[in-house]
């Protein structure tokens, strides 16, 4: 006998108001590598965002992620730094996995979906940022595999961390030329 196990899909959509305390309790889980979230500044967010997804893991909300456009309202000092050196891309402010679930692919998920939003708006590039300074060798790896460079960097949170400020374009990857 034969036993195969069946996992349900990951489903990505956007988040709204109901998925708010998930997205408020996975963003404390990994607050030391984020900003401190609030309802209410969520709230705010959300109505900012070009992008607020969440990846949906059999009925359970599993990750989020926040992103906003070029000429948007956003007082964050990492989205600000892009806002004055480019005219347009989509800055991922934060993606946050469920820890209990990571290397499952829903990071992976959500940023193949930004970078075909950003894309199919004909927006050339992706910016974030990652600390580097309490390192987080975690998103240092996972940005790597959508190509991000380093474009920058800066202090943040009144000098007790460093930040790479990072862009990846949304041009498809070249293929080589077979011989």
């Amino acid at each position: 006998m034969v036993t195969v196990e069946h996992r349900a899909p990951m489903v990505i959509r956007a988040a709204t108001p109901a998925d708010f305390p998930t997205c408020l309790a996975l963003n404390e889980t990994f607050v030391r590598f984020l900003s401190p979230l609030t309802l209410l500044r969520l709230g705010e967010l959300h109505r900012q965002a070009a992008l607020h997804a969440v990846v949906e893991y059999e009925t359970r909300v599993i990750a989020f992620l926040l992103g906003f456009r070029e000429n948007t309202l956003y007082d964050s000092v990492n989205y600000q730094w892009f806002e004055r050196r480019h005219a347009r891309f989509l800055y991922v402010d934060r993606v946050v996995v469920d820890g209990a679930v990571e290397a499952r692919g829903a990071g992976t998920l959500l940023y193949e979906h930004v970078f075909e939003l950003a894309r199919s708006a004909g927006v050339p590039s992706v910016a974030c940022e990652i600390d580097v300074d309490p390192p987080n060798p975690v998103s240092q790896r996972f940005h790597a595999k959508f190509h991000f460079l380093e474009v920058g960097r800066q202090m943040v949170a009144g000098g007790r961390k460093m930040v790479s400020l990072q862009m990846a374009t949304t041009a498809p990857p070249v293929k080589p030329d077979k011989p």
